[in-house]
């Protein structure tokens, strides 16, 4: 697979919807955020409307995480009570009725990613495989089959490991088996995983360490659900801003998170601004500008 500084200069994820944007995905580029909030986990009311067909939130969080600047939208319907191959179907049109963007198609049941997948307009990501055998004879197939990115997510039949090169092997099995299928490397975005700190004080810095050595010896694209991190404690958003800075310094390119908090902008924004993304601050200064405009019509700024 070449070298890891080779892989690190080369690997890049472009994604399209037919008619829309090409969201470039690569080390070195301004960080893509995927928006998280299509997901009824910890959301009732959401799941509710799920189970009765109600699709007007995936169009209304669709077309707001759009306005404030995710470069991909996240879609999990998976629920208890539902027909999940009907459902994510229709709500993969229901996105598509209401961005341009990339969607992120995010299921463990294949027979409900390739539904979805049948109905898709473009490149897609599906979210996700794991390293484990069985995942990986479903999923990936599906991704030469359709020319779909894949998110693989490090941990296979052990579990999740507390040991940073534990899950760096994972990895690796997981971009083996990827290239053996058919994909290029450039398709392959790892997901290191974030654990809960309340329960084992050193998931976090575990995680970090894992992104590094996805970064030296793999070179992929690398996403993270950085709100794992703070489920069970306090003022969780001081945490998850903290573990999305660190994250993107280690080397995560893709991050998956809530575009729609103003703060979350601000870090990835000031995050792209330090690191030498945004050439003569342009990108920070629009958003400024946006929200400032915001304000004066009257809109909560995105």
């Amino acid at each position: 697979m070449g070298s890891p500084s080779n892989r690190q200069s080369t690997v890049c994820t472009v994604l399209r919807r037919h008619g829309g944007p090409e969201v470039v995905i690569a080390p070195g580029e301004p960080v893509v955020i995927i928006g998280e909030k299509i997901n009824p986990t910890g959301k009732k009311q959401f799941a509710a409307e799920l189970r009765r067909g109600e699709l007007a939130r995936v169009r209304q969080w669709t077309r707001e995480q759009t306005s404030a600047g995710a470069g991909v939208i996240d879609v999990n319907v998976g629920t208890d009570g539902v027909d999940e191959v009907a459902l994510l179907a229709a709500a993969v049109r229901a996105a598509m009725e209401s961005t341009d963007l990339p969607l992120s198609i995010d299921t463990g049941n294949p027979k409900a990613m390739e539904a979805a997948l049948a109905v898709y307009q473009g490149k897609a990501i599906l979210n996700s495989t794991t390293g484990e055998r069985r995942a990986l004879e479903a999923v990936l197939p599906l991704a030469v089959r359709y020319g779909a990115a894949v998110i693989g997510l490090c941990y296979d039949e052990e579990g999740i490991s507390p040991d940073p090169m534990r899950r760096l092997a994972v990895a690796e099995k997981i971009v083996n088996h990827a290239v053996a299928a058919g994909m290029q490397l450039d398709d392959v975005i790892l997901d290191p995983l974030a654990v809960p700190v309340a329960t084992d004080t050193r998931a976090a810095a575990v995680t970090i360490e894992t992104v590094r050595l996805i970064r030296q010896h793999l070179g992929t694209n690398i996403t993270l659900g950085v709100s794992n991190t703070s489920f069970g404690l306090p003022d969780r958003l001081a945490i998850n801003l903290a573990m999305l800075v660190i994250a993107i310094a280690a080397g995560v390119t893709c991050p998956i998170t809530d575009p729609t908090r103003p703060e979350v902008m601000k870090a990835v924004l000031a995050c792209d601004l330090l690191a030498g993304r945004d050439e003569m601050a342009t990108r920070w200064l629009g958003y400024f500008r946006r929200s400032t405009q915001g304000e004066h019509s009257g809109n909560e700024p995105q």
